[in-house]
């Protein structure tokens, strides 16, 4: 029973550090201490072993995705120097017009992450454009938040099959599927999300003109002019290029195979073989294109490439660090307890799974996280119950980005502080579109899998 305690006051300290803005690498560490103690578990054994080096060991974890994370910093990086993002941008204002600010935000940001870019460099490249439109339609500033979070953090990163996102590659090292495994789900997750999402932001949008509700900024927000934003940017079209040559890169072994292709190629079967290793070479080979396409990274190649390089860091350690705390909670019995339950609950086995990486995530606040500790622990049992990995692989993927985002959730409170806004402002179209829409996405998709 003290055990059992002891785990939950760790999940609820961890939760409690987190909205409060205390480092989530300090946390992690104080909370799985925490657990430790009460469970009664070897300390020194726990914390080298279960938080560290063990298979949810957070340095196990680091070393096995490090290239990826590196790969996708450093590809945002020179998206963002090289204003290619703000560029594919202004070229939906031009479309839309600014009046459609909400589409273009979420339009904009589904195309940077679906192309490869990290969400918090999507979030510092897009927010002062956002700003500006925001400003010229006076939509509330709450509702940006919403639009930023439903283009970079729902359909694109874990619905939309071939992503390079870190969501779609756990799932591979575990199942042997691709990164489109599950891809009919997939779409149509994605496409409900897409459009349940702007419904509501539609909605909001005009309850707020109805009641008088406009935009207000931050003290320190710096809204820039369009023609500030626009200068020394590439054309929209050459921006396109290196999002198109990463889902290439990524999609082209899996097309040589569909079309008969390349039998016997090293490269092919090389790709195939590597689902962690192949996005990050097709990161880093768009990076290497835009550095030369584009002339605010060629005069500083080197630089650039360096700088995307360390801000991989503080982003995996944080990852690493829940994972870790995810390791020690693992070797408990309650989470043991958990796990059984969960398996035999008598629930179909989908809807049980879906259950199961939901609550896992919340409580970690990280689907990345969620999903790691998932597949080690959990994911042979349903694999044993007769699911079908590509389908296990889209679901548990579309699941983990649900729950996930609750308040204590460190890319929403990351985007709150980049904003200027509190979870009491903006929280709550967050949510929306973040944990209510993905979970009914990810239930409809659960119910066609059971039928068909």
């Amino acid at each position: 029973m003290v055990g059992v305690l002891g785990l939950l006051a760790g999940l609820a300290l961890l939760i409690w550090m987190a909205l409060r803005g205390i480092n989530v690498v300090f946390a992690a560490v104080i909370c799985s201490v925490v657990v430790m103690i009460t469970n009664g578990m070897p300390f020194a054994d726990s914390l080298f072993n279960n938080f560290t080096f063990g298979d949810l060991g957070a340095f196990s974890f680091a070393g096995r995705f490090f290239l990826l994370f590196a790969a996708g910093a450093i590809f945002g990086r020179v998206m963002g120097e090289s204003h290619a993002a703000t560029s594919i941008a202004l070229a939906l204002v031009e479309k839309l017009g600014a009046s459609r600010a909400l589409w273009i935000m979420v339009i904009a940001c589904g195309l940077l992450t679906y192309g490869g870019v990290v969400v918090f460099v999507v979030i510092f490249a897009v927010y002062p454009l956002g700003l500006r439109l925001l400003k010229e339609a006076d939509i509330p500033k709450r509702l940006l938040c919403g639009a930023v979070a439903l283009g970079a953090g729902t359909f694109t990163l874990t619905a939309l099959p071939g992503t390079p996102s870190i969501h779609n590659v756990i799932p591979t090292t575990v199942l042997g599927t691709d990164l489109f495994a599950g891809a009919w789900l997939g779409l149509i997750g994605g496409a409900i999300m897409f459009g349940l999402g702007m419904v509501y932001l539609e909605r909001e949008r005009k309850k707020a003109a109805a009641n008088g509700e406009g935009f207000e900024p931050s003290p320190s927000d710096h809204i820039p002019d369009l023609d500030e934003i626009a200068q020394d940017r590439p054309s929209a079209i050459l921006a396109m290029v290196p999002l198109v040559l990463v889902i290439g890169t990524i999609l082209a072994p899996r097309m040589a195979g569909l079309l008969g292709l390349g039998a016997g190629s090293e490269i092919i079967a090389f790709a195939n073989a590597q689902p962690v290793l192949w996005p990050s070479i097709a990161l880093i080979f768009a990076s290497v294109v835009a550095a030369i396409l584009f002339p605010a990274i060629r005069r500083r190649p080197l630089a650039a490439i360096s700088e995307g390089a360390g801000d991989a860091i503080m982003p995996l350690m944080a990852t690493s660090t829940v994972i870790g705390f995810g390791g020690v909670v693992a070797n408990t019995g309650g989470f043991q307890t958990f796990v059984d339950a969960a398996a035999n609950s008598g629930l179909p086995p989908l809807l049980s799974m879906t259950g199961a990486i939901s609550v896992i995530s919340g409580v970690t606040g990280s689907s990345s996280g969620g999903l790691q500790i998932f597949m080690s622990t959990m994911a042979d049992k349903y694999l044993a119950m007769g699911i079908d990995p590509a389908e296990l692989h889209r679901l548990v993927v579309m699941a983990s980005g649900g729950f996930d985002s609750l308040p204590h959730c460190g890319a929403v409170i990351a985007m709150l502080t980049i904003t200027g806004l509190t979870h009491k402002q903006a929280y709550k179209d967050v949510g929306m579109v973040t944990v209510a829409v993905p979970v009914v996405a990810t239930l409809v998709c659960v119910g066609l899998a059971m039928i068909f």
